[in-house]
């Protein structure tokens, strides 16, 4: 069974077309307008082995606020959907990643109950034409549609490339664990019974 999903999404400030794959090989198409932006999701593909294609038009000219967190919107919508009735998943993630001097943590429990906990500072104001604040409200957006328990750290680093690549690739390192699964989970890995 495949686990995918395909999403549009479309609001007076962003027009969003998403296609993922959970059990894809790494490859990514996207084009949002903004190239670190671009890179960060090619990042999250190729390193959590998804297959990604994203199709962005945004109102840039305003600022990267509306594209960026649209697009973390679509792509939680697009998880929850792939991983489905979460039978046999494994549901925890975690991962802690070396980006040069840099060092992220990242956990994901799939609960079905939003929580998102971010913590780490930048220094600069931007990387690229990317906002360093709208790291924290990517993220964020995609815990809530996801319905993800979702905790990111820096323990160290000071570059600020460094830093936010490191994230994205711990992200999609521990979704890729957490969307793993496991023929001696029968049901649901929960004493609910759901998820």
């Amino acid at each position: 069974m495949e686990r995918t999903a395909e999403i549009a999404r479309v609001t007076n400030e962003t027009d969003i077309r998403l296609k993922l794959n959970l059990d894809g090989t790494g490859k990514a198409a996207v084009r949002t307008g903004i190239g670190f932006f671009d890179h960060m999701l090619c990042s999250f593909a190729r390193h959590g082995l998804f297959d990604l294609e994203v199709e962005v038009k945004g109102d840039l000219e305003v600022d990267t606020h509306h594209t960026i967190e649209d697009t973390g919107i679509v792509l939680g919508s697009a998880i929850k959907e792939a991983v489905g009735d979460k039978k046999s998943l494994k549901r925890y993630g975690n991962m802690i990643l070396p980006m040069d001097e840099s060092l992220i943590l990242c956990a994901i429990d799939l609960s079905g109950r939003p929580y998102f906990v971010f913590d780490a500072a930048f220094t600069a104001e931007r990387v690229g034409q990317m906002e360093t604040e709208m790291v924290k409200e990517f993220f964020y957006a995609i815990s809530y549609t996801a319905e993800m328990n979702l905790h990111i750290r820096k323990l160290s680093g000071e570059n600020n490339h460094h830093i936010i690549e490191g994230m994205f690739k711990a992200f999609a390192k521990a979704l890729d664990e957490a969307t793993q699964t496991d023929s001696r989970i029968i049901d649901v890995l929960s004493t609910k019974g759901m998820l």
